[in-house]
């Protein structure tokens, strides 16, 4: 959905004033530039305090995973048991393989015992049966086949237990403080376990990869097999067929972790992922990710709060510097989840010191902009350097005539 102009102008305009009309911080600490501003916001307070929709399930979450920005959460940071939601990482992981060449769509890859004798969800894979990496992908994706599952870990990784042990690593990469996978399926085990906001968090980092899309969407189709037997596949997440927008996700059931779902749609410029753990039936859990993406969809939108490269208003002193003051430039985008109608809310705190010390480059990183909602932090953008400013006195100036006279007499030798 197009944000009408007036919108777009509005924020544009508070972001053209925001930095050095606020009273500079005491002292040059550079303790505000910690951290990594593009973190997602999965670890902050939830949009709204309590659950406006009715969930059947131990613990939800619904987010907007660009930003990170939490709209609503019940029980977000408990561990559970999620079932088949596990394969949302065994299919980053085979995904992140084929964008890093480590495999190709179209290799064969020979079916190990250990694979073909998986339980629970399958597609039925024979040993020694060979097959395109991406029908185990598609079978992956579609089906939740555990004999795929373990297939295409052990062609990456040699063995089930290091593909969970490369599952585990990129939990942590992801900040899943939440999270330890003991196999690749999400078939029962003592300490397997993970949250709705550590799911919502790798979905998110799933559907940053276009390929995913390329099988998600798939209701249903058939897996031919090398000797040609033919083996229907069937989307496990209805949602992809019955909710407007929807074309991606995961489910899980065992009798430990009821049944759960993690699922993401798009409408207009704007997707959301939810995550629904412990339903009572598989009914209830499809229904309480529509009731969430529902209300994300109709009271929220996406803001342009901040554009890379727009300078602020006023310069910075710099001192012994030449010039003896600097614009900034902001030095990130920001596009924010905001209530309809709520832009206005935002507002902006600068942490910059009294005054920079010469010399300073452009691009510099000077100081940084608190973006503030509703008494909350949710993001800190870096202000630059909008110009050099060496350092004054004659030295400087000499050196500065030095090599330009250098540069003009270099062909007269």
């Amino acid at each position: 959905e197009v944000l009408p102009m007036r919108i777009i102008q509005t924020i544009l305009a508070l972001t053209l004033t925001l930095a050095l009309a606020f009273t500079p911080a005491a002292s040059a600490d550079p303790s505000y530039l910690d951290g990594d501003s593009d973190d997602p916001l999965y670890t902050g307070a939830s949009l709204v305090a309590d659950m406006p929709v009715t969930i059947n399930g131990a613990s939800a979450i619904l987010c907007e995973p660009e930003s990170g920005q939490v709209i609503l959460a019940n029980n977000a940071d408990e561990p559970r048991p999620m079932a088949s939601v596990t394969k949302v990482m065994s299919i980053l992981l085979a995904l992140e393989a084929v964008e890093q060449g480590r495999a190709a769509l179209d290799d064969e890859v020979t079916v190990s015992a250990n694979a073909s004798g998986m339980g629970g969800s399958q597609v039925f894979l024979d040993t020694n049966e060979t097959i395109r990496y991406g029908d185990l992908l598609r079978s992956m994706i579609v089906a939740s086949a555990n004999d795929a599952t373990i297939a295409a870990g052990e062609y990456l990784y040699g063995s089930q237990e290091l593909f969970v042990q490369q599952m585990n690593e990129r939990a942590r990469e992801l900040g899943m403080t939440n999270t330890h996978f003991v196999n690749a399926t999400g078939l029962p085990a003592e300490g397997h376990v993970s949250s709705a906001r550590d799911i919502a968090r790798m979905l998110s980092e799933l559907i940053r990869h276009d390929i995913y899309f390329d099988y998600s969407g798939i209701w249903m189709e058939e897996l031919t097999h090398a000797d040609g037997r033919v083996t229907s596949l069937t989307n496990t997440n209805r949602l992809i067929r019955l909710y407007d927008g929807c074309d991606g996700g995961k489910t899980g059931f065992t009798n430990a972790a009821g049944y759960c779902l993690a699922a993401t749609a798009s409408r207009g410029d704007m997707r959301l992922v939810c995550v629904v753990l412990g339903s009572d039936t598989s009914k209830l859990r499809f229904d309480g990710a529509a009731a969430l993406l529902d209300y994300g969809f109709a009271n929220y939108r996406l803001y342009p709060v901040a554009r890379q490269g727009t300078p602020v208003k006023g310069e910075i002193p710099v001192r012994g510097g030449n010039p003896a003051s600097i614009p900034l430039l902001l030095g990130r985008d920001l596009t924010l989840l905001l209530p309809r109608g709520d832009e206005n809310s935002v507002q902006f705190s600068a942490n910059l010191p009294e005054a920079l010390e010469a010399p300073i480059h452009a691009g510099d990183v000077c100081g940084s902009v608190d973006v503030v909602l509703r008494d909350e932090i949710v993001a800190r953008l870096p202000l630059l350097a909008g110009a050099d400013s060496e350092t004054s006195g004659w030295g400087p100036a000499l050196q500065r005539f030095w090599r330009h006279w250098t540069a003009e007499n270099a062909g007269d030798a």
